[in-house]
C-alpha cells in the first residue's frame, strides 16, 4: 500500500515525506480511489507540509477536497434539520460519524467525506424517529432486518445521482454476537451545543465505536486506520485503554477490539508513543490468496468472545438472508428461490477459493 508511507510521515515527527515525483503519482490514484483525498489535504495543510509535495498532487487533492466541502455543507445541511426535529420532538439522539466526527476530530467540515447520516436513538423511540424521518422526504431503503442495529432510509438529493441515506441506529454491533449494552453510552454522553436532546459521544466511546466499526468492515480500507489513528493522535493520550478493555470484556467484544487495534498498531508501531496498547495480538504478515481466506476466516468467525458468537457467525454466513446474496455477489436483487440464490452464492465463492489455490499453488512452485 503506497499510502502507507505518507501516512506514517503525516503522523510522526521523526519520518520525512517521500521525496520522489514518482511516488505520488502512484499514491494519488490509490488515495483517490479509497476517497481519503480529504483527510490527506487537511492533514497536509495542518502540519504545513503541503508545499512539500508536488504541484499536480495538491491541485488534485483540493479538486476532490472542494467536492467534499460541497458535500458536507449539503450533508449537514440535511442533518440539522433531522437533529432539530429529534430535538423538538424531545427524541434523544447522537449523532455518529458524518460531520461531525468531521469537524470534532479532524478539525474541519471538509476534512472526511462522508456519504450518508448516521444517528444513535434509543431503541423505545424507533417509531417516532422513523415518522420524523419520513416526514422528512425520506422514504425506507431496505426491509427490516432481524437481529441487526440500524435500518435505514433515503431520499433524491436535487443534483446528485446518488441518493442521501440516513441510517437510524440503536445500537452499534449487531445484536446476538456480544453482551454489549447502550446504557453506558447514553450515561456518559453530554449535550452537544446548546441542545436538551442531542448529545455527543464521550471521547472513549467515540474510540470504541471507531473501531468497532474498523472492525466491522475488516479494516479494508486506510480511512478506517486513518478515522483510529487521527482520534488517537487528536486526544493525545486521553483515552483509557484499560478501562476501555475492561469495558469489552463485558460487552463480548474484546476479541474485536484486540484484533483491530493490533492489526493498526502492527501497520504502524508509532501509536505506540502516542497510547501504548495494553494487550496486543502477535500477527505474521503473510500474502497470497490462502492467506487472504484465512485473515478473512478469523475475521468472520474467530473474532468473537464465545463459542456461541462464533456459531451464530457460521450459520449466518453459511445461509445469509437473500438480499445479502446479491450484496455479496455484487448484483442486483433477483426475485428467484431462496435455493437457487444460495446456488449462485456457493459456485461463486468455490472460483474464488479456487483462483485464490491456482494463485498460491503456482507462487509456492516457482523458483
Amino acid at each position: 500500500m503506497m499510502i502507507k508511507t505518507l501516512i506514517h510521515s503525516l503522523y510522526d515527527k521523526k519520518a520525512s515525506l517521500p521525496h520522489k515525483a514518482s511516488y505520488y503519482h502512484q499514491a494519488i490514484d490509490e488515495i483517490e480511489s479509497h476517497s481519503i483525498s480529504p483527510q490527506i489535504y487537511h492533514l497536509l495543510k495542518e502540519k504545513g507540509h503541503l508545499e512539500k509535495t508536488p504541484l499536480f498532487f495538491q491541485v488534485r487533492l483540493k479538486q476532490k477536497y472542494d467536492e467534499v466541502l460541497f458535500q458536507n455543507i449539503l450533508i449537514k445541511s440535511e442533518t440539522d434539520k433531522i437533529l432539530h426535529g429529534l430535538e423538538k420532538g424531545g427524541i434523544e439522539t447522537i449523532p455518529l460519524k458524518g460531520v461531525y466526527f468531521a469537524q470534532e476530530y479532524f478539525g474541519h467540515l471538509a476534512a472526511r467525506g462522508t456519504s450518508d447520516i448516521d444517528i444513535l436513538i434509543k431503541k423505545e423511540t424507533i417509531e417516532d424517529t422513523v415518522q420524523l424521518v419520513k416526514s422528512l422526504g425520506f422514504k425506507q431503503e431496505e426491509e427490516w432486518i432481524p437481529d441487526h442495529f440500524h435500518c435505514s432510509f433515503s431520499k433524491p438529493i436535487s443534483g446528485s445521482p446518488v441518493p442521501l441515506v440516513v441510517e437510524i441506529h440503536w445500537g452499534i454491533v449487531k445484536e446476538k454476537t456480544s453482551h454489549l449494552k447502550m446504557d453506558p453510552f447514553w450515561k456518559e454522553a453530554t449535550s452537544l451545543e446548546d441542545n436538551s436532546y442531542i448529545k455527543r459521544l464521550s471521547d472513549q466511546h467515540t474510540f470504541y465505536m471507531i473501531c468497532l466499526h474498523g472492525w466491522r468492515h475488516n479494516l479494508d480500507s486506510p480511512r478506517y486506520y486513518l478515522d483510529i489513528i487521527q482520534v488517537i493522535s487528536r486526544l493525545n493520550n486521553r483515552i483509557d485503554l484499560h478501562s476501555l478493555f475492561q469495558q469489552a470484556r463485558k460487552d463480548g467484544t474484546l476479541k474485536r477490539m484486540v484484533r483491530t487495534l493490533s492489526i493498526v498498531y502492527g501497520e504502524y508501531p508509532m501509536l505506540e508513543s502516542m497510547m501504548k496498547l495494553p494487550v496486543k495480538r502477535q500477527r505474521k504478515e503473510r500474502k497470497g490468496g490462502l492467506f487472504r481466506y484465512w485473515d478473512f476466516i478469523d475475521f468472520q468467525f474467530l473474532s468473537y468472545d464465545t463459542f456461541g458468537h462464533s456459531v451464530r457467525e457460521v450459520y449466518n454466513w453459511c445461509f445469509p438472508r437473500k438480499k445479502d446474496i446479491f450484496t455479496e455477489l455484487n448484483k442486483k436483487y433477483q426475485k428467484s428461490s431462496y435455493i437457487n440464490s444460495i446456488f449462485l452464492l456457493y459456485n461463486a465463492r468455490l472460483g474464488k477459493a479456487l483462483k485464490a489455490t491456482y494463485v498460491f499453488v503456482r507462487g509456492a512452485n516457482q523458483p
